[in-house]
C-alpha cells in the first residue's frame, strides 16, 4: 500500500470529564463550551491543512451528549406531554447546535431537573462531529482537500454517516442501547445537522431564522401576499415582529433592508417574519406533491416548532361546494404513499381541538360568518391527499368511489402528507384549504378562472391562517404540545 494512503493515527482536543448540573441554564453553557472547543478545533486544523501545513493525523472531535440517570419512578403532573421520563434508567442524546436551541435545550432540561430531582450530566459523547457540520454556513469543501492531499477527504476529518442518521427514535423503532441507555431527545445531534443543512439549501435561509410557527402552501401568490402583510407588519410601531427575513437571508427592518436578493429563487422559497422570542411565522412554498411535501417537514420538525398549518389549494368533491369555499380538515385518506415506510397507513391521523378551534374561530373572525352561517363557506370534513395530480385522466370508478366511502369531502396533493409527519413528529398540525376546482363536475381549474380566483381570495386566505397562529401563539406551550401525539414510551424532549 501507498504510505500516504496509510491508516492516520487520531488527533483530537482535550476535553474536560463528565460535569453534573442543578441549574439548567449552567448545564447549557457547558454544552455549548464543549460544542464550540469542537468545532473550533476541526474548522482550524481544516485551515491549516488548507494552507499546506503537515497533516498531524485523523482529526476527530465529537459531539456533547447530557445524561439523566434516575432509580426510581417520579410523581408528575400526568397533564404533562414531555419533561419526564417514563420509568427509572438512564436516557442520553448528543447535542448539536447549543446556540441556535439554547431556549429550547435550558427549558427542556429544566423540566427534567424539576420533575425528576436529579441531576444533569454533561460530558463529550462518542460521535464524531463531521465536518461538514462543524463548518460556518455556506462553506463549500468537498474536493479542495482531496486534490491537495491526493486522499479522500474522510482519511483526515469525519464525515456524515447515513448509515447512523435516521428517524428511529421519532418513529418509535429505537430500540434500548447495549447497556440499556435509551433517548432522551427525539433526534441525535447528526440528524438535526443534515436537517439544518438541507433547511439551509431548499429554503436560502439560515434555520436560525425559522421561527415556532409554520406555514406552509403550494403556491407563489400566498408568499407574495405574506410578503406584503409583514412589511405592513414591521411598520407598526405595536407589532411585534421585529425582521422580515427574505431567501439568501435579505432581512428588512423598520429602518430599511439590508443584503442583495437572490437572482434565483430556491427550490422552496421561505419568509420569517420573526419575533424576539421566536414566536413569529415562517412561511414556506413547498411547491407541488407529496414528496415536497414530506421532504421539507423532514428537516423543519428538528427545530421543534410549536404548529404547522397547510394553507393551500384543493379539488372539490361536492356539488354543494363553490369556488372559493374553505375545507377544515378533521381527517385523512392518504394516497400519496411517500410515508409508507416512516408510517403505515393503519395509522390514523386525528384532527387537534386546538388547532381546529383556532383554525374555525379564525375563519369566522376574517370572514364575518358564525355560527350555522358558517357553513355556507366552510365544510368541515375529509382530505384526500393523492400523489397523481391527473389523476382525473384515469379511469375514476375506482377513486371516486373510495373518496365516497371515505366520506372525503375535498383533494388535494400535500396536507395529509403534512399532517401525517405532524403527526410522526410530534407537531401539532392543522389544515385549512379553499375550493380552486370542482372535477367531478366539470369545473376545472383554468388560467382565467385561476387569476380571478387568486385575485379574490388569497389574501383572505392568509389572513385566516395568520390569525389562527397569532391565537395559538397566545396559548399555553403545554396544552398545545398535549398527550395526544405521544406514545407509550416517549423521549423526555418535546
Amino acid at each position: 500500500m501507498n504510505e500516504k494512503h496509510d491508516k492516520l493515527s487520531r488527533v483530537s482536543p482535550i476535553c474536560e470529564g463528565p460535569q453534573d448540573f442543578t441549574d439548567a441554564k449552567l448545564a447549557v453553557k457547558a454544552v455549548q463550551k464543549l460544542y464550540d472547543e469542537a468545532t473550533v478545533f476541526l474548522k482550524s486544523n481544516f485551515t491549516r491543512v488548507m494552507d499546506g501545513e503537515t497533516v498531524e493525523g485523523h482529526y476527530r472531535a465529537y459531539y456533547p451528549q447530557i445524561t439523566i440517570f434516575t432509580r426510581s419512578f417520579a410523581k408528575i403532573d400526568t397533564r404533562l406531554a414531555f419533561g419526564h421520563v417514563a420509568e427509572p434508567g438512564k436516557y442520553c442524546t448528543t447535542l448539536t447546535r447549543p446556540h441556535l436551541f439554547e431556549n429550547y435545550l435550558e427549558q427542556q432540561i429544566d423540566l427534567l431537573i424539576k420533575n425528576h430531582g436529579v441531576p444533569i450530566r454533561v460530558e463529550v459523547s462518542t460521535t464524531p462531529i463531521p465536518l461538514h457540520f462543524a463548518m460556518d454556513e455556506g462553506a463549500h469543501i468537498e474536493g479542495s482537500i482531496e486534490d491537495r492531499l491526493q486522499r479522500p477527504l474522510r482519511d483526515v476529518f469525519d464525515v456524515p454517516d447515513l448509515e447512523t442518521t435516521n428517524d428511529l427514535i421519532a418513529n418509535g423503532t429505537d430500540t434500548p442501547a447495549a447497556d440499556g441507555t435509551r433517548a432522551l431527545a427525539p433526534f441525535t445531534a447528526q440528524r438535526v445537522d443534515y436537517s439544518l443543512a438541507r433547511l439551509a439549501h431548499y429554503t436560502a435561509t439560515s434555520p436560525a431564522h425559522f421561527q415556532n410557527h409554520v406555514l406552509f402552501t403550494n403556491y407563489q401568490f400566498y408568499m407574495d401576499e405574506f410578503l406584503d402583510f409583514a412589511k405592513t407588519a414591521l411598520q407598526d410601531p405595536n407589532s411585534d415582529y421585529k425582521l422580515l427575513v427574505e431567501p439568501g437571508n435579505v432581512i428588512t427592518t423598520r429602518e430599511g433592508t439590508t443584503g442583495e436578493p437572490l437572482g434565483k429563487l430556491p427550490q422552496m422559497p421561505t419568509y420569517h417574519l420573526t419575533s424576539a422570542d421566536g414566536t413569529g411565522i415562517t412561511m414556506v412554498n413547498i411547491g407541488v406533491g407529496p414528496s415536497n411535501a414530506k421532504t421539507i417537514t423532514d428537516h423543519v420538525a428538528v427545530l421543534r416548532p410549536h404548529a404547522w398549518l397547510m394553507l393551500g389549494h384543493c379539488a372539490g368533491l361536492r356539488n354543494s361546494q363553490n369556488l372559493g369555499d374553505y375545507v377544515l380538515a378533521h381527517a385523512y385518506v392518504r394516497e400519496d404513499h411517500v410515508l409508507d415506510d416512516d408510517l403505515p397507513v393503519w395509522v390514523p391521523i386525528p384532527a387537534l381541538a386546538e388547532i381546529q378551534i383556532a383554525l374555525e374561530t379564525a375563519v369566522a373572525s376574517v370572514t364575518g360568518f358564525t355560527g350555522y352561517e358558517l357553513k355556507t363557506i366552510m365544510r368541515t370534513g375529509t382530505v384526500a391527499t393523492i400523489d397523481n395530480r391527473n389523476w382525473e385522466l384515469r379511469d375514476q370508478s375506482g377513486p371516486v368511489q373510495r373518496l365516497s366511502q371515505s366520506r372525503a369531502i375535498a383533494l388535494d396533493m400535500e396536507s395529509a402528507t403534512i399532517a401525517a409527519n405532524g403527526f410522526r413528529f410530534r407537531v401539532p398540525y392543522g389544515t385549512l384549504l379553499c375550493v380552486s376546482d370542482k372535477p367531478l363536475h366539470g369545473e376545472l381549474k383554468l388560467p382565467g378562472m385561476a387569476t380571478a380566483f387568486y385575485k379574490r381570495q388569497v389574501s383572505q386566505h392568509l389572513q385566516i391562517g395568520i390569525k389562527a397562529m397569532q391565537s395559538l401563539k397566545e396559548m399555553p406551550l403545554e396544552r398545545l404540545h398535549s398527550r395526544k401525539l405521544r406514545s407509550f414510551d416517549e423521549t423526555a424532549f418535546l
